[in-house]
């Protein structure tokens, strides 16, 4: 015998503050870059700087980039319809996967250009940098850095992957920006290698948060169950529900930045149909209470196996 499913989605009633949210971090993502990105521009063709005017590039790319963050968070936001029953939560992994691709092309583009300068061995050719390239560089280093807290402030607050791969991308800016005022105070120092040298490393960094971005979209498309310790205070927190005698199976899956759970329950086998639902629902409520990342969740009933049986 088989006892009662009952299975509810859960109404998530904070879906306008995240795209408030999300809509207001972008916003000044989009800006900062804008700024920084003429700013830096202007600065590596006035003081003569190749690192600037790559470091503007970059921060150029973030403004598409963050433009990505907007389309894969809209999208997400949708309502299930018919076509998509379980709603639209995996389009910000997508959005986050795209994002980690232009970081990656990015990032390779800055090594192989640093490469290419290192083993060209004409270090005598290459043009000594003005203050104001430095100047620009620290301007930089503390805008991005500024922006990558207050974007994964924001990310973490309302769990959106997408603001969190824009801003690594943010920091991985900064990193360049540092690669850039190294190199550009080793070459006002007599060192010109030093900018391609620094610019070398930054290239491992960005290779880095792209892996990193990217693995963590991936785990979330893929149906990655959640981690043993949210696992665990799901099982205790069922377990304290005295009618519950045990779990046959608890089974998890994170959809986008939601957690899907499905469990069977065993109860007194001389229940009621009725009785067993209530239990259910019970365990169903309790779920969605403690846990505010779970969307969806699934509560079968089973008769408990007793030495009678």
């Amino acid at each position: 015998m088989r006892g009662k499913q009952v299975t509810k989605k859960k109404s998530i009633g904070s879906d306008n503050n995240f795209q408030r949210v999300a809509d207001k971090v972008s916003a000044v993502s989009i800006a900062g870059n804008l700024i920084l990105s003429v700013f830096k521009l202007i600065a590596g063709i006035v003081a003569h700087s190749n690192a600037m005017i790559s470091d503007a590039v970059h921060s150029a790319s973030d403004v598409f980039s963050t433009i990505v963050v907007i389309i894969g968070i809209r999208l997400a936001s949708k309502e299930a319809d018919k076509e998509h029953p379980y709603g639209h939560e995996r389009m910000e992994c997508v959005a986050a996967i795209i994002l980690a691709m232009i970081l990656f092309m990015t990032g390779l583009g800055i090594g192989m250009k640093a490469l290419k300068n290192i083993l060209s061995g004409n270090y005598s050719d290459l043009q000594i940098p003005g203050i104001l390239a430095l100047v620009a560089a620290v301007v930089s280093i503390v805008g991005k850095e500024a922006m990558f807290w207050y974007t994964k402030v924001n990310a973490t607050r309302i769990d959106s992957s997408a603001l969190l791969a824009d801003a690594w991308h943010h920091r991985s800016d900064a990193f360049s920006s540092v690669g850039a005022l190294i190199g550009i105070a080793g070459a006002r120092l007599g060192f010109p290698v030093m900018d391609s040298i620094a610019s070398l490393v930054i290239f491992v960094f960005i290779m880095k948060a792209a892996y990193d971005i990217f693995k963590d979209a991936v785990n979330k498309l893929v149906d990655h169950s959640c981690d043993e310790e949210t696992e665990h205070q799901i099982y205790e927190r069922v377990m304290n529900n005295e009618s519950v005698m045990g779990i046959d199976s608890l089974h998890t899956r994170i959809f986008g930045n939601k957690i899907y759970i499905d469990i069977e329950i065993a109860v007194n086998g001389s229940y009621t149909l009725k009785k067993s639902h209530e239990i259910a629902e019970e365990v169903h409520v309790d779920i969605e209470k403690n846990f505010p990342k779970v969307k969806h969740i699934m509560v079968h009933v089973n008769p408990a196996q007793t030495d009678e049986c």
